[in-house]
């Protein structure tokens, strides 16, 4: 359904080392860069994640929204979890099944540096 999304920060520095870091165990890499931006996709693809230098305060949604973005495997979900807590996010669900969103829904919950509520999730049996 959607084709993009992109967040503001307030230290595209910062904010770039916890994305490449957190998204790079879910497979996914920087697909260009600019001086006021950065692109996230797929290898080889356009992007469909971006941040984005905001020169005023960041006002993240209230924490009724996230983004979960796909895993491609249980172990790719660990990591992600990982690299967010050593990168400067802010544990806000470990890595376990979360059965109250389906039998197989494994996934992990962290809040970003600006802020911004993001998961990692594979809806699939292990």
């Amino acid at each position: 359904m959607l084709h993009d999304i992109a967040f503001a920060v307030i230290d595209l520095s910062r904010a770039a080392a916890f994305y490449d870091a957190t998204l790079s165990a879910l497979e996914y890499v920087r697909v260009w860069t600019d001086s006021i931006a950065v692109g996230y996709g797929l290898p080889g693809s356009g992007d469909k994640f971006a941040i984005k230098l905001s020169s005023s305060p960041v006002a993240t949604p209230s924490s009724y929204f996230h983004l979960a973005f796909a895993a491609p495997s249980r172990e790719s979900v660990v990591l992600f979890h990982a690299a967010a807590l050593q990168h400067g996010g802010q544990d806000n669900g470990a890595p376990e099944l979360c059965p109250e969103y389906g039998e197989h829904y494994y996934a992990a919950f962290v809040i970003d540096p600006d802020g911004y509520r993001i998961e990692a999730v594979i809806n699939a049996p292990a």
